[in-house]
């Protein structure tokens, strides 16, 4: 039994005639005539009664039309799922992102993504750079947003987004008068910052930026998320250099400033090389293409 022996059977129940029928779905009467036969050969009982007149469904004919048409249908809607799924707009996605995304970005493209995409379920998770590489690897991941750069060899990315560093400060802070700094301006600060092992990238970028203007900062306290840290600026700790798009965190205490010659920070959306083509993770790239290019900030080349 194939589906066009389905569609032709519906098509002559509802037209009543095997003329009609057949022009409906595009094939000589004859075709049909035996397509319907071979259905009734097939189920073992008669479905219609061929009268000189006008065709009728036998009893069994009209509970099998109910069947045919629940049938058609479903196999209509198993065909657009599958191509629904093909442009990604049904799934699941897990999507690993570093914390300050949570301030600046992220909430952007997940907003976008579930207008656009909102059969798909999305999974978030806030992990270091290296919890997502590990999670990429080992297919926990589908998605990872985080800085460069990135490593491990069967991984792919795309820049998505180049911030300025900035200087956050004390809000009693001398320099906090200052419209714009220079980085030496820093030298004498004591610092709050990541340890080295969980933001190597961030960390190192940091200490080469210093180590140019003449001197290595004085961290006197560390911290793991970004709030604590701007906690501590407040508090008077030290003076922290994060990415521009955290002063979205507006905290009483503590002012960013611009400084001169700061060095840019790429944002790039990572994925599994196997994974390049799966609908769903092409999708959440576009949409974090495009949110983030819009967003305040210079787009990554």
């Amino acid at each position: 039994m194939e589906l066009r022996h389905l569609r032709h059977f519906v098509a002559l129940a509802e037209e009543e005639h095997f003329g009609r029928a057949a022009e409906r779905v595009f094939v000589v009467q004859q075709a049909l005539s035996n397509s319907v036969r071979n259905l009734e050969e097939e189920v073992g009982v008669p479905l219609v009664l061929r009268t000189t007149r006008r065709v009728q469904l036998t009893p069994a004919g009209q509970e099998f039309l109910v069947g045919a048409r629940e049938t058609l249908a479903l196999a209509a809607q198993t065909v657009e799922r599958a191509r629904r799924a093909a442009r990604g707009e049904v799934g699941r996605l897990t999507v690993g992102f570093v914390s300050g995304l949570a301030f600046g970005g992220l909430p952007e493209i997940v907003r976008r993504f579930r207008e656009l995409y909102p059969n798909v379920s999305v999974d978030l998770r806030e992990l270091t750079a290296h919890e997502q590489e590990a999670g990429l690897r080992g297919g926990v991941l589908d998605v990872g947003l985080m800085l460069l750069p990135v490593r491990a060899p069967n991984l792919d990315s795309r820049p998505l987004w180049r911030q300025p560093l900035v200087a956050a400060l004390p809000a009693g802070h001398p320099l906090a008068r200052k419209r714009r700094l220079k980085i030496s301006d820093l030298a004498p600060e004591p610092f709050v910052f990541f340890p080295r092992q969980l933001r190597a990238t961030y960390f190192d970028q940091v200490m080469r930026w210093c180590a140019g203007a003449g001197f290595t900062p004085n961290v006197v306290q560390e911290a793991i998320e970004v709030p604590t840290l701007l906690s501590l600026v407040a508090a008077g700790v030290g003076v922290f250099l994060p990415i521009e798009f955290f002063n979205r965190l507006s905290l009483p205490g503590v002012v960013y400033r611009p400084v001169e010659d700061a060095p840019l920070v790429d944002i790039v959306a990572v994925w599994r090389r196997d994974e390049g083509r799966n609908p769903v993770v092409r999708a959440f790239l576009s949409v974090a293409e495009e949110m983030l290019g819009a967003a305040k900030g210079q787009p990554a080349e």
